[in-house]
């Protein structure tokens, strides 16, 4: 388990040890999804917010 500070609101976010590039977490305090973006070291982003696809 490796924990992680989230970028929104500064508090710990567990990931497992066997975490992927691309996967999303929830941040337990302040509930933003966050995207692993590399694995050494295991970094995070805000994801990004999904965007309505109107058919263009």
């Amino acid at each position: 388990m490796t924990t992680l500070t989230c970028v929104e609101c500064e508090g710990e976010v567990e990931a497992a040890a066997d975490v992927m590039v691309a996967e999303i977490l929830e941040c337990p305090d302040c509930g933003a999804e966050l995207e692993i973006v590399s694995l050494d070291p295991v970094t995070i982003e805000l994801a990004p917010e999904v965007e309505e696809d109107w058919g263009e």
